[in-house]
């Protein structure tokens, strides 16, 4: 028997998730306790979400005072189903795509298990490379029984039409249906999930406290993702976070997205690698030397300019979004510390909330694969009830 469930019980089996995803392992009783519901109603979403494979009993011991009881039985309390791969994460990036297997456990740290070059034969449509290479890449990929597949994509992405509107840097997929291409590969439910957003989603939900922070991440491109109250912050476009577009006085660099001067073309990959092949006339240009070129001489003027101009276009959303979290991942992170220190005390001397109060500017790794889990848990295994795009399977009783 199939069993569909009431809007009310659907609100709070998400109550009840959200509720463990911030606590990791909790008993019955603890989890009825801290959401005000009633013991009967809490342990009856628990068996459903038991049987549903969703949640897993686990032994835990007792401890007192910090000490672990050797008295009795191990407690049995509750987490997340972390044995079984669940849900299917797919990463987009410019040159490659990687794939993985996710257990519904929130994973320590990215952990691909298929890694694939983008790249086609000259002359060969992109698309269909790409789709050859994940055909390539699903039979090593282990597990059954997925709710569906979660991919992460650059760009600027509409997700009620599960399509991407502008990819700067990578075109080809503007015109791709890709959400189509991974069903065809493993006939599941797909959901497309702009790779900013996730990032941002990963870092809330290995930090659940955070419930308020712009993430600006930094790789081949720069991007941003907003997260309000614990949750994306909703925009009548599907635009959000789009720093690397600032534009820059003075900066003649032509950027993929068409335009001139963009923040991104000096603070990117390849726009710090340029800035460090003309401050060095051409001596040296790989990304290892430049790591040690900064920890011998410090922070250059062609690198301070740089980092100023992000820390401008960073301050100056912070300013109107009311803010005063950053959180920065991905390849400033990896540069000497300097770089960190100057890039955080260049977005407080910008931001407004720094002359009376604090603005913390902070590194953080990056957590895409929680973050792709986050919206797998949020709409493929427990969706809003109604929900006309309820992709999940139906609990069974």
């Amino acid at each position: 028997m199939i069993y569909v469930p009431s809007r009310m019980g659907q609100l709070n089996r998400r109550a009840l998730l959200r509720r463990l995803q911030k606590l990791g392992v909790a008993s019955r009783a603890e989890l009825a306790k801290s959401l005000g519901m009633s013991q009967p109603t809490a342990g009856k979403i628990v068996d459903e979400l038991i049987a549903a494979e969703v949640l897993e009993e686990v032994d835990v011991a007792e401890t007192n005072g910090g000490e672990t009881s050797l008295r009795g039985r191990p407690g049995r309390k509750l987490r997340l189903n972390d044995s079984n791969p669940r849900l299917l994460a797919i990463q987009l990036g410019l040159q490659t795509t990687t794939v993985t297997s996710l257990s519904l456990g929130i994973p320590d740290a990215d952990e691909w298990q298929v890694t694939f070059s983008n790249a086609a034969a000259n002359g060969a449509d992109p698309a269909q490379a790409w789709e050859n290479h994940l055909r390539a890449a699903a039979k090593k990929i282990s597990g059954t029984g997925f709710y569906g597949a979660l991919l992460s994509v650059p760009g600027i992405l509409d997700e009620a039409a599960n399509r991407i509107l502008f990819s700067p840097n990578l075109h080809w997929t503007e015109k791709a249906d890709l959400a189509e291409i991974v069903r065809r590969v493993w006939k599941l439910p797909v959901l497309l999930v702009q790779e900013e957003r996730a990032l941002a989603l990963g870092h809330h939900l290995a930090n659940p406290d955070c419930d308020d922070f712009m993430l600006v991440d930094f790789g081949d491109g720069v991007g941003g993702a907003i997260i309000v109250d614990g949750k994306p912050l909703a925009n009548p476009l599907p635009i959000s976070g789009e720093i690397g577009h600032t534009p820059v006085l003075g900066n003649t660099r032509r950027c993929g997205c068409g335009a001139t001067g963009c923040v991104e073309t000096l603070v990117s990959l390849r726009g710090l690698l340029e800035s460090f092949s003309v401050a060095t006339r051409g001596k040296k240009n790989t990304w290892a030397e430049m790591r040690e070129y900064i920890s011998e001489k410090g922070i250059e003027p062609w690198l301070a300019s740089s980092l100023d101009a992000a820390a401008t276009a960073v301050a100056g959303a912070l300013n109107v979004l009311g803010l005063r979290h950053v959180v920065i991942t991905g390849s400033l992170t990896e540069l000497p510390p300097a770089v960190m220190a100057h890039l955080a005390r260049a977005v407080q001397n910008g931001s407004m909330w720094a002359k009376f109060g604090e603005v913390k500017c902070a590194a953080a790794p990056r957590r895409r694969t929680a973050g792709l889990l986050a919206v797998g848990l949020d709409r493929l295994v427990v969706p809003e009830s109604g929900d006309k795009k309820n992709l999940s399977k139906k609990l069974r009783c």
